[in-house]
């Protein structure tokens, strides 16, 4: 009896996948001052792009609901346009503030599945909390215990809800680095892309570490003029994405976009 054919490996399969290197922790103000350079060279545009996202993003925030489960699903399609936006800049190309929306034409599909697995860790991460602390203050209330022992129950059980919620967070915020450009310029798999992600960054922690300190100190200093600075902060920071990318994964994409209609 002949057994069936295995399917046909795709034909980027190594372009997919790129193996990613270890970098040293001082890349990471290597990767802000590209993010930076890659703002100055068009700031004009960039701002204008920045200004578009925010609107987006407050329009959609104002629907209760479910507002916010598409601004979450759609998010890695905005980032991705600005990164995209980043490598047409890269090679020399025109950067234009439609290039905010180009991720909307290349696997936006894939891009929005992205979207769908950080909305399920926002979820859990809003959830199980709750149920572990419900669970334990449920079991406390048949327990006879006085008030201080009440009261260090309650603040062992906040402490370890806020753990919990910072782990999964974290685990996420590190799948999804990497995953939007690699879904975006190498069209790798949205489940694979982030456990490359994943993997990427934990072998990396002193840069993502140190990377991570800087992107909250400016984050902070961005919000002091009345949230002004975020026009700037969000393009610097899509550079730095889009450096960090180069430099773990081997830099310019090593196939070219397949446009959603051929997805």
């Amino acid at each position: 009896m002949t057994e069936p054919a295995s399917p046909a490996a795709h034909p980027y399969q190594d372009a997919r996948h790129p193996r990613p290197r270890h970098v040293a922790p001082a890349a990471s103000l290597a990767w802000l001052k590209s993010g930076w350079a890659s703002f100055t060279r068009n700031p004009g545009v960039w701002m204008a792009i920045s200004l578009v996202f925010f609107v987006i993003l407050v329009a959609l925030l104002a629907i209760p609901v479910l507002g916010m489960v598409i601004a979450i699903i759609g998010f890695p399609i905005l980032v991705a346009g600005m990164v995209l936006g980043c490598d047409a800049q890269a090679r020399g190309e025109p950067l234009k503030v439609d290039h905010l929306f180009s991720g909307l034409r290349v696997h936006a599909a894939h891009l929005s599945l992205v979207g769908c697995f950080y909305l399920l860790g926002t979820v859990i991460a809003g959830i199980l909390p709750m149920l572990i602390g419900g669970a334990l203050l449920t079991g406390l209330f048949y327990t006879e215990l006085h008030s201080l022992s009440w009261l260090a129950v309650a603040l062992g059980s906040a402490a370890f809800a806020t753990a919990i919620i910072i782990t999964i967070m974290t685990i996420m915020i590190t799948a999804l680095w990497f995953a939007t450009p690699l879904v975006a310029l190498r069209d790798t798999p949205p489940l694979d892309a982030m456990k490359m992600s994943l993997s990427a960054c934990f072998n990396n922690l002193g840069s993502f570490v140190v990377l991570g300190v800087l992107i909250y100190v400016l984050i902070w200093v961005a919000l002091l003029p009345l949230g002004l600075g975020m026009i700037v902060l969000i393009p610097v920071l899509a550079g730095t994405l889009h450096a960090s990318y180069q430099d773990v994964f081997g830099g310019q994409p090593a196939l070219p976009p397949v446009d959603a209609a051929k997805e």
